[in-house]
């Protein structure tokens, strides 16, 4: 049986990753620095710790078959409250470790990579990063794949992931949900921009399968390309009664892209499973039943919590 070291599997993709390779029989350790949960309850063996701490992580990597890096500040907003510190998580942690121990890392990218092109994007398009995110993630992928690696491309990622840890509600279908069922009222900015979208239970899948896998390559991760405004319609049927707003200007994120997921099918057996209509379902449930005490807590936002610690650790 494999030792798996998932880094960052507190976190949203890590949370239902962890479930999934424990069903499967796997011998699983988190390492997480518990940036956005307050506790670890999962009956699984836990490490706490900042990935930027090299000589931990060099330290325990020798007692694990397969490394799972998960861990970075995820987001155009949030990585942008301080691109250096942006840098310094999202791609000097990973390039020092990968130099001292040459290890084989599973990583997750994000099609963000390709910015604002048209057309049907493969793995081999021009990259055209926007943001440190973007930047940030395309140099780690790369110094993953520098070291026998593989990296995936995500979408958009919506829908509830465990039991445990927090949901996103700054993510596009999970905020439209929330404020479908709070506002009756929706707003599109646009909304004719493409994006590839894809349940993070199902990217949990895909890593899963990742484990069986030694290839050394990068690829796109997604359910479907769709147009902002066409997820309007998925609430209407929900929300007969819902007021969509299309706002006729430009949003201050200017991603737009379709990607091809050819070279997944591919390569992988696992086909994406969860649909928009079952995750908002989902979701709604949990807000209705008050599950969620406080939507709008600024730890449901990755950049508002991001921007919040750290104008805490400056005002000290």
């Amino acid at each position: 049986m494999r030792n798996i070291l998932v880094i960052g599997g507190a976190g949203y993709i890590g949370g239902c990753l962890t479930d999934q390779l424990v069903q499967k029989g796997y011998h699983v350790t988190v390492f997480d620095c518990l940036m956005y949960e307050e506790r670890f309850l999962k009956n699984v063996p836990f490490v706490y710790g900042d990935i930027r701490d090299t000589d931990e992580l060099v330290t325990m990597s020798p007692k694990y078959d397969t490394i799972i890096w998960l861990a970075g500040i995820v987001g155009d907003g949030a990585c942008a409250q301080d691109p250096g510190l942006t840098y310094e998580i999202n791609f000097h942690s990973v390039r020092r470790f990968l130099e001292r121990t040459k290890r084989r890392l599973i990583y997750p990218s994000t099609c963000s990579v390709y910015g604002a092109q048209h057309g049907i994007l493969h793995e081999t398009s021009p990259t055209m990063p926007l943001s440190a995110y973007a930047e940030t993630k395309l140099e780690a992928e790369k110094v993953v794949l520098e070291h026998r690696g593989m990296a995936f491309r995500l979408g958009t990622l919506f829908g509830v992931g465990d039991e445990y840890s927090r949901l996103r509600l700054d993510l596009v279908i999970n905020v439209l949900t929330y404020k479908a069922l709070k506002e009756g009222k929706i707003t599109v900015f646009g909304g004719e921009q493409w994006r590839p979208i894809l349940a993070v239970r199902d990217v949990a899948s895909y890593f899963v399968e990742a484990v069986t896998r030694d290839y050394n390559d990068v690829f796109n991760l997604s359910m479907r390309n769709v147009k902002i405004i066409d997820l309007a319609g998925i609430y209407k049927n929900i929300f007969p009664d819902l007021v969509v707003e299309v706002v006729d200007m430009k949003f201050e994120d200017q991603r737009n892209y379709q990607v091809s997921t050819e070279k997944a099918e591919k390569a992988f057996i696992f086909r994406p499973k969860v649909s928009v209509e079952e995750e908002v379902h989902r979701m709604l449930d949990l807000l209705r039943s008050h599950r969620i005490k406080n939507p709008l807590d600024p730890r449901y936002y990755n950049t508002h919590f991001v921007r919040a610690t750290l104008d805490e650790i400056r005002g000290s």
